[in-house]
């Protein structure tokens, strides 16, 4: 079949439940596809080692969901020129931006479609550059209609400032990087200030975190906040990204489903967490699981990185805790990272060298980061802008009560290991966490909801077993 490379991005499962990147909305409609194979060949196939055209394009055609990554161009690309909403000028070339929301996989039907006829395309009509999310960069990573940030003349020394797990997640099987991302996404646990002074008699970081310090004193740590009239947690899906970062074990060995001893151990825990009445089971951005964003919510705390509290926990909205200060935030049980966007070079693309400036300026030029960490509160990609900033006593957050929360991200950063990271995460992440929920609730037992679990999978994914 043409296009063999490709043709398997079309292949779509359910809808995922997990967010990994945020902007202007949680992008909780992404869809689960099959993996793609790598090195696939066809007489339609781009070649991305191809030499850059003498004489480049006069249009940019960028992919992305949302406005997140237009704003930081807009406000810190140096020499962007706003046009309109969906256009701007780059010297003397147009910037057109092709924004498809995420809702009901859109994005990636749009962009697949438009890649599979790349080659055929006239130059002004070529996809450039293209945005992905973490869940499913192996998607489009592993195939030639990404190219390798070398082939536009990006070096391992542009990029060592930046987090190793940032470019382990755009590595293809060959060990390429096929993107690069202005984004660092370690997470934290935000724990309500008022709540903490409840249950542990103080809120001060050191105190909640000797509460918090591993998942069996966390949900011991619960145990006192039931009595104290709260939840530790608005659903246990909130902790599952914490466990499944933190696996020693891939998600499908030698074509086998394979369920790690961490995921095991998140199933233990919450299954006190619900039996006990310590936490729900509320999907995520659902209202029930909004509630603890608000002090009536009575809800301890939330895992995330900077962009959860930022845009996603009612910051603005009047009586929020987050609008009135009242978050605290500690470094958890264990370290682990959630999101973050990456921008991919099209195969084919007439605009080499200004897709590899604008890599380049967003995601290693260390002032720009630092611009970016004082406008948009977002955590970058380059080590010594975050230091710097951590360090920075004029910097502080009000949804933090005036503190610089900063350290408390970088301390878990450098630790992040995705060593483990597959292909088929995304999919087996929601299909476990949709079979379990029978499980916590009583509608399953435990075994049942296993089988559940790897039956889904397989159909989700028939070239594996279990």
């Amino acid at each position: 079949m043409k296009r063999k490379a490709l043709a398997l991005l079309l292949t779509v499962a359910t809808a995922a439940t997990m967010l990994v990147g945020c902007g202007d909305k949680p992008a909780d409609s992404n869809e689960s596809s099959t993996p793609v194979e790598s090195n696939s060949e066809s007489e339609a196939t781009p070649d991305s080692s191809v030499e850059a055209p003498a004489e480049e394009g006069k249009v940019l055609n960028i992919y992305c969901w949302n406005e997140e990554f237009k704003t930081r161009v807009t406000d810190h690309y140096p020499g962007y020129e706003v046009v309109d909403g969906t256009h701007g000028k780059i010297g003397d070339v147009d910037v057109v931006w092709n924004i498809t929301p995420s809702d009901d996989n859109a994005y990636q039907n749009n962009l697949d479609a438009t890649l599979l006829g790349q080659a055929d395309a006239a130059a002004d009509d070529k996809i450039d550059l293209f945005l992905l999310e973490a869940d499913y960069a192996l998607k489009y990573v592993d195939t030639p209609y990404t190219m390798n940030i070398k082939d536009l003349g990006i070096t391992d020394a542009d990029i060592a400032d930046q987090y190793k797990y940032t470019q382990d997640i755009v590595t293809d099987s060959t060990g390429a990087i096929k993107g690069l991302s202005w984004q660092g996404c370690p997470g934290a646990l935000f724990y309500n200030r008022q709540a903490a002074i409840d249950i542990l008699g103080s809120d001060d970081a050191a105190t909640v975190q000797a509460a918090v310090k591993d998942w069996d004193t966390f949900v011991a740590t619960a145990a006192d906040a039931k009595a104290a009239g709260y939840k530790m947690c608005s659903s246990v899906n909130d902790t599952y990204r914490v466990y499944s970062n933190n696996v020693s074990s891939k998600w499908v060995v030698d074509g086998k489903i394979n369920i790690d001893d961490n995921i095991m151990k998140w199933v233990e825990d919450s299954k006190v967490l619900v039996d006990n009445g310590y936490a729900g089971t509320h999907d995520l951005w659902s209202a029930d699981w909004s509630a603890g964003f608000f002090p009536e919510g009575k809800v301890f705390c939330y895992f995330g990185p900077a962009w959860l509290i930022n845009f996603c926990m009612s910051k603005g909205e009047e009586g929020a805790i987050a609008t009135d200060g009242g978050w605290g935030i500690t470094e958890g049980p264990q370290g682990f990272f959630w999101g973050g966007t990456w921008m991919a070079a099209a195969a084919g693309t007439d605009n080499p060298s200004l897709v590899k400036d604008l890599m380049l300026k967003l995601t290693c030029d260390k002032d720009i980061m630092v611009d970016i960490v004082r406008a948009d509160d977002d955590f970058v990609n380059n080590k010594p802008a975050m230091e710097e900033m951590a360090n920075d006593a004029s910097y502080s957050s009000d949804v933090f009560g005036g503190i610089n929360p900063l350290s408390y991200y970088v301390a878990g950063a450098d630790s992040i290991d995705l060593s483990n990271l597959s292909a088929y995460d995304q999919g087996c992440n929601e299909e476990f966490q949709n079979a379990m929920k029978d499980y916590f609730t009583g509608k399953a037992d435990l075994d049942t909801a296993l089988e559940t679990f790897k039956k889904n999978v397989v159909v989700k994914y028939p070239e594996l077993t279990y």
